[in-house]
């Protein structure tokens, strides 16, 4: 008789996940993924739906699509989790599974901040991206502030491209872009060097940047942002990344930890309970810096492939042997049709070592024919 492996999340990771086990596994195991949405949205093109370069179809994929490769797909609202049990509930039934992989992502949560989702468009939604598009084909006005509400959140390098990529648009009408930062520096998961290097590719893009301004409160009717340093500053077109925190659905089941974060295996994404692993940004995983592994696509995909290859290994009685490593890589927008592109090694002690390749066009282009192949993969 089979074995049931249940698939929670059809982000990247989980996506991935699904593919890798329905092709590792028997024929008689199922493979259950299960998501609130219908649709799969490749967020890292959210960025080019900002600038107008694609519309929300482009970028998304019917989840159903799964189901031509042998994958059950059920669409519903995951309400609980057992993870000793590997038992979920969802739309009011429990689903019961011989081994649970944990790809919910992170929540975004812009109410935390009083006044902040009245008072800008939210980067990292697809309706965020929207009406910034909207916004800046009209009359966006001369000051257009890229705020990140709080230190950590997910692709770390958006804000900075979103910032460089706007103000391709608006300069030629006499804008200007200011970043305020809640961090101390871009990218600084990425290690001291990286980050010095995308401020300067920031501010060499003539984009004023502010860091160190955590945000406590916007006055949305005036168009005012307050800081807990005292300061404030006014615009007239908000685009905010907001802060980010686990599922309320681990963070009931118990398997949030002190990160804030699923805690796992860096190398497995075990979690403590038998059976039950957790990929891509629902984790926290401490590096050798001592800050955590960025949440990241390409992280989250290396991270459902290691878990599919042991998990397959194991039921087969063979021994797993399947590492995630730390190595990762991403593109960054620049503007005028170029990227840079950084790769290294985030598990290498003391400190990232990383790799920053210059602005250039073929790594634009790089960023375009990956996101193609990696939807028509998938898909």
């Amino acid at each position: 008789m089979g074995r049931t492996v249940l698939v929670l999340g059809g982000g990247v990771g989980g996506v991935v996940a699904a593919h890798r086990l329905r092709r590792r596994l028997r024929s008689d195991d199922r493979v259950v993924i299960v998501d609130r949405e219908a649709q799969h949205l490749f967020q890292p093109s959210l960025l080019w739906v900002v600038t107008g370069r694609r519309t929300p179809r482009e970028i998304q994929r019917p989840l159903d699509r799964l189901a031509r490769r042998g994958i059950e797909v059920l669409r519903g609202e995951i309400t609980a989790l057992d993870p000793e049990r590997r038992r979920a509930r969802v739309n009011g039934s429990e689903i019961t599974a011989d081994a649970l992989v944990i790809s919910l992502g992170a929540d975004l949560d812009p109410g935390a901040i009083p006044g902040l989702a009245a008072g800008g468009h939210n980067l990292y939604s697809l309706d965020g991206a929207l009406a910034i598009r909207d916004a800046l084909a009209g009359s966006p006005g001369h000051r257009v502030v890229v705020l990140t509400a709080a230190p950590a959140y997910k692709c770390p390098a958006a804000p900075y491209e979103a910032a460089m990529l706007v103000n391709d648009i608006v300069r030629h009408r006499g804008g200007a872009v200011t970043i305020y930062a809640a961090e101390p520096g871009p990218m600084a998961t990425a290690g001291p060097e990286m980050s010095k290097a995308v401020r300067a590719m920031v501010e060499g893009s003539g984009i004023a940047y502010h860091p160190d301004h955590q945000v406590a409160s916007v006055n949305a009717p005036d168009r005012v942002l307050n800081f807990a340093n005292g300061a404030s500053a006014g615009y007239d077109l908000l685009i905010y990344v907001p802060p980010h925190r686990a599922p309320a659905v681990l963070r009931e089941a118990g398997l949030v930890a002190g990160t804030g974060w699923v805690a796992v295996d860096p190398h497995t994404l075990a979690t403590p309970a038998s059976g039950v692993f957790a990929i891509g940004d629902a984790t926290g995983i401490p590096i050798p810096s001592g800050k955590l592994l960025p949440k990241a696509g390409v992280f989250a995909n290396r991270q459902a492939e290691v878990v599919a290859e042991n998990l397959a290994a194991t039921w087969a009685g063979s021994e797993p042997r399947h590492r995630f490593d730390g190595v990762g890589a991403c593109f960054i927008e620049t503007g005028g049709g170029r990227a840079g592109y950084g790769s290294g090694d985030f598990y290498a002690a003391p400190m990232p070592r990383m790799r920053l390749r210059a602005p250039a066009r073929r790594w634009h282009w790089g960023k375009v024919l990956f996101e193609k192949q990696w939807l028509r993969r998938w898909f």
